[in-house]
């Protein structure tokens, strides 16, 4: 099993996208990252964490934040790849993201959902 990562931010039918993805599989841990409007509103009943952020930080600033927080919740020694998905927000919260990931030492796939079950980009 994976853990999933997603963005749960900005961008038209993105979050149902995100939705479909988190039970499109048996993931071991889902990790939303999103901002405070996204964290109210954000709903889906299986379990996951979010890590809630201020998208307008400066780049080095919200990478950092990211890298923390990614480490806490996904220890490297507890997975060493993530299955991430990037469909929703901008590219400067995907690339924060991927920085914070890689920095932990995490490999990546990149999914998304697909007709019956997740598809690999």
């Amino acid at each position: 099993m994976t853990t999933l990562i997603a963005i749960i931010s900005t961008g038209k039918g993105t979050w149902s996208e995100v939705s479909r993805l988190m039970d499109q599989a048996e993931w071991d841990h889902i990790v939303l990252v999103t901002y405070p409007y996204g964290k109210e509103h954000f709903s889906h009943p299986k379990n996951f964490s979010m890590v809630v952020t201020d998208f307008s930080t400066p780049m080095a600033l919200l990478c950092g934040e990211l890298t923390g927080q990614i480490g806490k919740l996904v220890p490297g020694g507890l997975a060493t790849e993530v299955a991430l998905n990037l469909s929703s927000g901008s590219g400067k919260e995907h690339m924060a993201l991927i920085g914070a990931v890689l920095k932990n030492g995490l490999a990546l796939r990149l999914v998304v959902p697909g007709e019956k079950d997740i598809q690999e980009v």
